[in-house]
């Protein structure tokens, strides 16, 4: 009679093989962002983003809607987009040369190379996007100095 064993190490490549198919076929966000250090968040107005985003976003319109923000874990580094239909406060922001890109990126984000110009505000850079605004921060210390509230 022939007896079938499993060695230790098959078994154990067999069960690692198997987690990582598991994570490539789940497509789960939560394993993407703990991978790229990056958190996506959904906010309905302006008004949920100031109560529950732990990164400020000061430069949006009071009528900003479906406003995505994506930081990196430290909070420090992020973008936003957002829909509105209103000019961007001229006591917060103003138009100057872009010297800055994002290094937090949106899938449906403008180019902003494209872009020779941005509103600084504060330590935000801003573009307009078909429908609304698209931001990051931070900037670069050109835009930020040039900002109206320079921070």
């Amino acid at each position: 009679m022939t007896s079938h064993r499993t060695s230790p190490l098959l078994l154990a490549l067999a069960v690692a093989a198997g987690g990582a198919l598991s994570l490539s076929l789940a497509g789960c966000t939560g394993i993407q962002q703990a991978l790229s250090q990056e958190v996506t968040a959904e906010y309905t107005d302006a008004a949920d983003v100031a109560a529950r985003a732990a990164t400020p976003v000061p430069w949006l319109p009071a009528d900003a809607t479906a406003i995505v923000l994506k930081t990196k874990r430290d909070g420090e580094v992020a973008t936003a987009m957002t829909r509105s239909g209103s000019a961007l406060d001229p006591k917060t922001c103003v138009e100057v040369e872009r010297q800055s890109a994002p290094t937090v990126h949106l899938d449906d984000a403008p180019d902003v190379y494209a872009k020779g110009r941005v509103f600084a505000c504060g330590a935000w850079s801003v573009i307009a996007t078909d429908t609304g605004w698209y931001g990051w921060t931070p900037n670069s210390p050109g835009e930020k100095e040039q900002s109206p509230s320079g921070s």
